[in-house]
């Protein structure tokens, strides 16, 4: 399995309106592709007053990501409307090998 990270972030004003775009574009998107497992999108006020936003998705391997990513799977998709409301954005994606896991059985109870 593999975990696919990327980072960006927003003014606190746009957060809510990015999320929003963010699920209904990179996530909707990850979630048709054939492979994916899951995604999770995480968030936190930084000390520079911006909002940082970590997308992380699941893969069953290499090949799913790059049904979703294409040749160059380490740079990072986007989407338009983006650019209106990202402060940063990594054009770079991080990909790690899940090699172990131990996650409660009712974890996405509390995702919700």
């Amino acid at each position: 399995m593999i975990l696919r990270r990327w980072r960006g972030a927003v003014r606190p004003e746009d957060a809510e309106d990015y999320l929003r775009h963010q699920d209904e574009t990179g996530v909707r998107e990850y979630r048709g592709t054939l492979g994916n497992l899951g995604a999770l999108v995480l968030r936190r006020d930084r000390p520079d007053g911006l909002v940082e936003v970590v997308a992380l998705s699941l893969w069953r391997s290499m090949e799913g990501v790059r049904r979703f990513a294409g040749d160059e799977p380490e740079v990072a998709v986007f989407y338009p409307g983006d650019d209106d409301l990202l402060a940063e954005k990594d054009a770079h994606v991080d990909h790690f090998e899940v090699t172990g896991a131990d996650l409660d059985p009712g974890l996405l109870e509390h995702l919700g």
